[in-house]
């Protein structure tokens, strides 16, 4: 029966830092510190960008929802903001959570902030 072999290394790019302080100690201890610290900004930025596409996600939905809306009425004007916030509350309410209560009182938060927003941007 014919048979055949994969070889191979898969392996991390290595990055050594040395600073030499002359205390074994303290090159230990920075040693610790930068590689420590190195995992602990890689994690922050991971978490970082995580939320914000999380956030991103919702304001595409809400711009998605008020464009369709304008599209339906044939009209821009405050109400699609109103409604399409009203959508996404409602939306995200109910992706995250299922109570009822919750769901009605995100999209009349959804709702009235995007008013609000609609009628600043109108004063500006």
């Amino acid at each position: 029966m014919p048979s055949s072999r994969f070889s191979g290394t898969l392996s991390s790019p290595k990055v050594d830092v040395s600073i030499d302080t002359g205390i074994p100690f303290i090159n230990l201890t920075v040693d610790g510190f930068l590689k420590i610290g190195t995992i602990a900004a890689t994690r922050v930025v991971a978490e970082d960008t995580y939320h914000i596409v999380k956030k991103g996600t919702v304001a595409g939905l809400y711009v998605g929802m008020e464009y369709g809306i304008g599209r339906i009425r044939g009209t821009r004007d405050w109400k699609n903001a109103m409604i399409g916030g009203a959508v996404t509350g409602a939306l995200v309410s109910i992706a995250t959570q299922n109570n009822k209560d919750k769901v009605l009182t995100d999209a009349i938060t959804g709702s009235a902030v995007a008013t609000a927003a609609e009628f600043i941007n109108y004063l500006t």
